[in-house]
């Protein structure tokens, strides 16, 4: 039954960090104009309430990974951090200009590339001019990625007494033969040191990333690897499914051939092994490829209903307005979405040029806020309603024609107001949003843009 399900259900699909996903924003109806208005009025409505996040893109990797889809620049030459990170400073004060108060920032979130390709004290220094222009929230959460390879105590205590509580370490599978085949060779020894790091310093939260679909693992690399995880008791995980996308990725996904891809079956078992092992060592299922112990705060976020989701992932607080800082970074104030150029050449020249480095962008139409919170809300608490009439919209009756079928095979629960998915149906709740975006339904995609849903 599973692997028929598997074969069913197995479509390309958004991963739904955002609604309308970025192939399906109206880049011609965006000006800049307009994203700077709809980033005054979410500012306004939201900074002495909540607070705003920051997601700042550090770029920089000294080598490819090629199971990666993030935006990055291959460098060994260490004389780009100081530019850059006076360019990420630039770029804020640009915005700060814009906005008719300080702001008060309540999450922080480093992201990359590698940010800990960047020394400590240029990190001290990127910081420290963030809040040159800012205040911090009295309950703020500041996060950043740390490749186990170039963590060292010095980027964990200096960043600690900055703020920051959270680390998240890509740790994705300790098979060397999958290592060698995806370009990211750490050992154990080195993920168990930094762990212990962050916990003997003081992090109330450390994350480990692994993925499932890689090229060359099987089930026995899957139960080495959760077992190794589990020894070290990281406070949450992300088990994320492998997105082989080389028609998308370039050369990076093309050191080893399709057929050493795990697929359909033969890949979800793999998650289904892991799943297992990962609940019998007391972790909890969080929203979707997320998983926490309950002395996390993702987990109490979840169990109360607070889990929010954006370009950054899952997140235990929710933020109206988020700025993305430094190149390809998207910016989010819930009414329209901007990205940033994606060279650093064209990122400094704008700068330069004192403007802010948006590139395209998508103002959000009010059938496209209605169905964001529906889509959200699936992502994060694995139901929806429409019990207020502010959450209807025409297509609803048509959706649960559509779903119907998933009903029929146990994936969701249909009611007049309300859609709630099954244990069964939580490994299928891409698909499950997907019967919700009416951009995917009226424009098929024409060209192979997004990776597989399982």
């Amino acid at each position: 039954m599973k692997n028929s399900l598997i074969q069913k259900y197995n479509v390309p699909g958004p991963r739904y960090t955002s609604y309308p996903t970025v192939p399906y924003w109206n880049e011609n109806d965006f000006t800049y104009q307009l994203w700077i208005k709809s980033l005054q009025k979410s500012f306004a409505q939201s900074n002495q309430q909540d607070g705003i996040s920051l997601y700042i893109h550090l770029p920089f990797c000294e080598s490819m990974c090629t199971f990666c889809g993030c935006n990055k620049r291959i460098t060994k030459n260490h004389d780009v951090e100081h530019p850059y990170i006076e360019a990420i400073i630039k770029e804020w004060s640009l915005y700060c200009k814009l906005l008719n108060e300080k702001p008060i920032i309540k999450e922080i979130h480093l992201g990359g590339g590698t940010p800990t390709f960047f020394s400590p004290k240029n990190l001290e220094d990127l910081i420290n001019g963030i809040f040159s222009y800012a205040d911090k929230a009295k309950e703020h959460e500041f996060s950043f990625e740390g490749h186990p390879n170039n963590t060292t105590y010095q980027h964990l205590q200096k960043l600690y007494n900055l703020g920051f509580r959270r680390v998240s370490y890509g740790v994705q599978d300790y098979s060397e033969k999958v290592q060698k085949a995806i370009h990211r060779e750490q050992s154990f020894h080195n993920v168990a040191k930094v762990t212990f790091w962050a916990k003997e310093i003081g992090y109330t939260s450390i994350s480990h990333d692994l993925i499932f679909g890689l090229p060359f693992q099987e089930i026995e690399d899957i139960v080495d690897t959760i077992e190794k995880t589990n020894a070290l008791q990281p406070d949450r995980l992300a088990f994320y499914s492998y997105a082989h996308v080389p028609w998308i990725k370039g050369n990076g996904q093309r050191g080893f051939s399709d057929e050493n891809v795990p697929k359909d079956a033969e890949k979800r078992k793999l998650y289904e092994v892991g799943k297992q092992l990962l609940y019998k060592n007391e972790y909890h299922e969080i929203g979707m490829d997320h998983f926490a112990l309950k002395s996390d705060d993702l987990y109490t976020a979840f169990e109360t209903g607070k889990l929010h989701r954006n370009f950054m992932g899952y997140s235990a607080s929710k933020t109206q307005l988020m700025i993305g800082l430094g190149v390809s970074s998207i910016s989010d104030s819930w009414y329209s979405f901007a990205q940033n150029v994606k060279t650093i050449e064209d990122y400094y020249q704008l700068l330069e040029w004192d403007k802010l480095p948006v590139i395209k962008g998508h103002i959000l139409t009010p059938e496209d806020l209605i169905i964001r919170k529906h889509i959200l809300s699936l992502m994060c608490k694995f139901e929806t309603t429409w019990f207020e009439a502010s959450n209807y919209f025409e297509e609803i009756p048509e959706i649960l024609i559509q779903l119907k079928e998933m009903e029929n095979d146990g994936l969701v629960i249909l009611g007049n107001e309300k859609i709630s998915v099954t244990e069964a149906g939580k490994p299928f709740v891409r698909n499950i949003c997907m019967a919700f975006d009416l951009h995917l339904k009226r424009k098929a995609p024409e060209t192979s843009l997004f990776s597989m849903t399982i």
